[in-house]
């Protein structure tokens, strides 16, 4: 498993309505995703960074995922360059099913 963390900073705060309208249409493409266990939008609480955090079941997926394309459109969305960075998982806990 891995994880992915991906920030995207501003000088200025990200409008949090804005990003939950992004997350909200982009939503539906990550629904089913082969290889994706979870996806979270989130706002940092100084509200210059937002994160996405995504869990791979396989690392490969994971690291494929993030082509160059799909770099420059979610600059596009987001008004600012992410950073990526890749987590090894070497533990997790799922409530959700409980």
């Amino acid at each position: 498993m891995i994880g992915v963390l991906v920030t995207f900073t501003q000088t200025d705060k990200f409008d949090r309505s804005n990003l939950a309208k992004i997350a909200g249409e982009l939503r539906g493409p990550f629904e089913g995703m082969a290889g994706l266990r979870f996806k979270s939008f989130m706002l940092g609480e100084d509200g210059v960074q937002a994160r996405n955090f995504y869990v791979w079941d396989d690392e490969e997926k994971g690291r494929s995922f993030f082509t160059q394309e799909l770099i420059d459109k979610v600059t596009g969305v987001y008004g600012a360059p992410p950073t990526i960075e890749y987590l090894d998982i070497v533990g997790f806990v799922d409530n959700s099913g409980a």
